[in-house]
């Protein structure tokens, strides 16, 4: 009993020391009085943003199921963080999620019960009455528990558990409604496409390990061992590694991250290797590249990855290398971001090869080779997000063939060019993309046809359903 005691009294002081966080100002608070009852739009789609934390109530990996996960991200307006109350009388709203259609519930009245959606109905646990806080915030209160929506454990990471506990007033429970719109419901965004697309589908397709049976590593070590086997293999990363220098990883693997799962101070290379997948990892602080693919290496998938504060490239593609996908990854508080070629001299090895299809990536505020291409014809970069990049995004060098379509480039004042730095230009072909505060960019020649299939999203959308669904922690693997 003086645990729980002790455990509340610390959730009560924490409270009163939170601060208030920044909130985008482009977006629109509701007004709410202290003292009064919130009033919400029925018409309207809303996002939640956590007061201690500043991300929002999101759908885990888009999911359309019953039981699916409510957590916390950062905001990205995605269908997935859009909620609609659904007023059910008596003061009480159902919270329904724009992208699955289902709604906001609690399995039973237990403190710390992980919340979630399911299909609606008049079970009181879907049940929700808005109270007000101080500062002008409001907390979810549950009719069937009486317990408050808050973010578990004061975690302030992407994917932190949204969970029901007392109602105490903290910062943690306190959520501020950030209206997008009313009227009638637009067209809701596809949900993410998770499936492997674009040129690692070619040449016999990539399936990495396979049926192989899953190993879990969680030291370097044992990592270190497991990539550099010659046999297939499923290899599941479990909590952080820290390591140095690069890890070579050899033909027929499967890498995936559990929930978290982070690679610390080092990368990964395949060198001359072929048929790998790489998914759902937290890559920071490399001391040389984070994913280092080279030597004609073949059928190679980059997906759902996060990239940060690395000393060189997060994804270099070079030396012969072909047939490869770099889809749904982040690439955050760095320079260098995906290289394809490495030098104006290679031609001979290069020319023929190198090529790569770049999808649902999100340029997150770095700087330059988004990417930076030689030689390689055609190279395929379609809806990614380019938020804040202060370089260029992309440079199409030493006769090289880029098609750039249905990208979305915000802030982004050099979006394409052709030739960089000492490198001479090669073709560009732009289409279909869509400009918020950037250049228009610089085209010149033809590229070489597409030879796969592939869904093209509307530019106008890119933003939101890149920001919804691009990194690690994003996908269920």
């Amino acid at each position: 009993m003086l645990a729980i005691v002790k455990r509340r009294l610390t959730r009560r002081m924490a409270a009163l020391a939170a601060t208030a966080v920044a909130l985008p100002a482009a977006l629109v608070a509701v007004t709410v009085a202290p003292a009064a009852a919130a009033t919400v739009d029925t018409s309207a789609y809303y996002v939640f943003v956590n007061r201690n934390s500043g991300k929002a109530m999101d759908l885990w990996n888009w999911s359309t199921a019953d039981g699916g996960e409510i957590r916390q991200f950062t905001p990205g307006d995605g269908n997935n963080q859009q909620f609609q109350f659904v007023d059910v009388g008596s003061g009480y709203y159902q919270l329904r999620n724009r992208h699955s259609g289902k709604v906001v519930t609690v399995p039973n009245s237990n403190d710390g019960v992980q919340v979630t959606q399911v299909t609606a109905s008049s079970d009181t646990k879907q049940h929700w009455t808005l109270k007000d806080s101080a500062n002008g915030d409001v907390r979810f209160v549950n009719r069937h528990s009486k317990k408050a929506l808050e973010v578990w454990q004061w975690s302030t990471g992407d994917g932190g558990m949204v969970s029901q506990y007392a109602d105490l007033d903290g910062a943690n429970q306190q959520w501020q409604l950030i209206r997008l719109g009313g009227g009638t419901t637009p067209p809701t965004n596809p949900p993410a496409q998770t499936g492997l697309v674009g040129w690692a589908t070619q040449n016999g397709g990539t399936t990495g390990g396979g049926n192989a049976a899953s190993t879990t590593v969680s030291t370097a070590s044992a990592l270190t061992s497991a990539l550099g086997s010659t046999s297939a293999a499923v290899i599941r990363v479990s909590g952080t590694i820290t390591c140095s220098g690069m890890l070579r990883v050899r033909s027929n693997k499967t890498v995936l991250g559990n929930a978290g799962a982070t690679i610390a101070g080092c990368g990964f290379t395949i060198n001359g290797d072929r048929n790998v997948i790489i998914r759902n990892l937290t890559f920071r602080n490399w001391d040389d590249d984070a994913i280092n693919v080279e030597q004609s290496a073949t059928n190679i998938w980059i997906d759902h990855n996060t990239f940060s504060n690395g000393y060189d490239g997060a994804v270099d593609i070079k030396r012969g290398s072909d047939f490869v996908t770099v889809s749904w990854n982040r690439v955050s508080s760095h320079d260098k971001s995906m290289l394809l070629g490495h030098s104006d001299d290679n031609a001979s090895q290069d020319v023929g090869r190198l090529r790569v299809t770049y999808h649902h990536n999100w340029f997150d505020g770095s700087n330059q080779r988004h990417p930076r291409v030689r030689f390689g014809n055609p190279v395929h970069v379609y809806n990614n997000y380019y938020g804040n990049v202060r370089g260029y995004g992309v440079a199409s060098t030493m006769n090289a063939g880029v098609l750039v379509e249905g990208n979305y480039f915000e802030n982004t004042p050099d979006p394409y060019h052709l030739g960089e730095g000492s490198s001479g230009p090669g073709t560009l072909v732009a289409r279909n993309n869509h400009f918020v505060n950037s250049g228009g960019g610089q085209t010149g020649g033809s590229v070489a046809g597409i030879p796969y299939s592939y869904t093209l999203d509307t530019a106008s959308n890119v933003k939101s359903i890149v920001t919804g669904g691009a990194g690690a922690g994003r996908i269920s693997v």
